[in-house]
């Protein structure tokens, strides 16, 4: 999974999340158009809402989480096979490659089309293993982001409504991928939704603090090659280390 897929999955999630919490509450969801006003009078007006602009990352409010610290290192560690056995096949490949820059004037024709066979083939598995590992990742983690968010999204409504807040907007795009161009932090309820939301999960925090874990697969092979391994993806949709 991409980092860019990621990122439209979540925002796509937040507003189907926020804006089934919204119904409830009568609150308006982003993006909505309000119904056009009957004929009839109303014998009441419906209450006022907040007039605050609020921000929030929504990649840190999940990856920030204890849960998602948690359940992310249990993730990197899970994959820790995988990971060595793809670092094994990038060192022999690297190796090769090397070989071949560095002997390919010295060694007679058959012996140079076998180095290199040896390579396109090498290259072509571990390019095959490195993609499978990204998607498997991506996909776990992506589950992880689901998860979380349903029960996460609850809160930040309910948060925005008691505090005032007529607009939350998501920042975990910076500018100019993301609209917003400044933000000061009086407006972020990042840390105020994930304090919230710690308490609410009664998960305890990771023997490791700090921020959560951004693991990587391993670089790929650097020289003359046939082919090039895909990089990793950025966070949060990066595959675990």
């Amino acid at each position: 999974m991409t980092s860019k897929f990621l990122r439209v999955f979540l925002a796509v999630a937040v507003v189907l999340a926020i804006s089934a919490v919204a119904q409830t509450t009568g609150a308006t969801p982003l993006g909505s158009t309000a119904a056009p006003a009957s004929s009839a009078p109303s014998s009441s007006a419906a209450p006022a809402g907040g007039t605050k602009v609020g921000t929030i990352n929504i990649n840190d409010a999940i990856f920030g989480s204890n849960e998602g610290q948690r359940d992310m290192q249990a993730l990197q560690k899970k994959f820790e096979p995988k990971q060595a056995e793809l670092k094994n096949q990038n060192d022999e490949l690297d190796a090769l490659k090397k070989q071949l820059s560095t002997q390919q004037d010295k060694l007679n024709e058959d012996a140079l089309g076998n180095l290199k066979k040896q390579i396109e083939t090498k290259q072509k598995s571990f390019d095959r293993a490195l993609q499978d590992f990204q998607e498997e990742g991506g996909n776990q983690q992506q589950e992880i982001a689901t998860r979380i968010l349903q029960k996460m999204a609850p809160m930040i409504v309910k948060y925005s409504q008691d505090n005032g807040f007529a607009v939350i907007v998501d920042t975990s795009k910076p500018w100019p991928q993301s609209p917003v161009l400044w933000w000061g932090e009086k407006s972020d309820i990042t840390k105020a939704v994930v304090d919230s939301y710690n308490v609410q999960s009664g998960v305890p925090a990771p023997a490791t603090t700090g921020a959560a874990a951004k693991p990587a697969a391993p670089k790929p092979a650097t020289g003359v090659g046939t082919g090039t391994a895909k990089p990793p993806a950025s966070k949060p949709a990066e595959p675990p280390k």
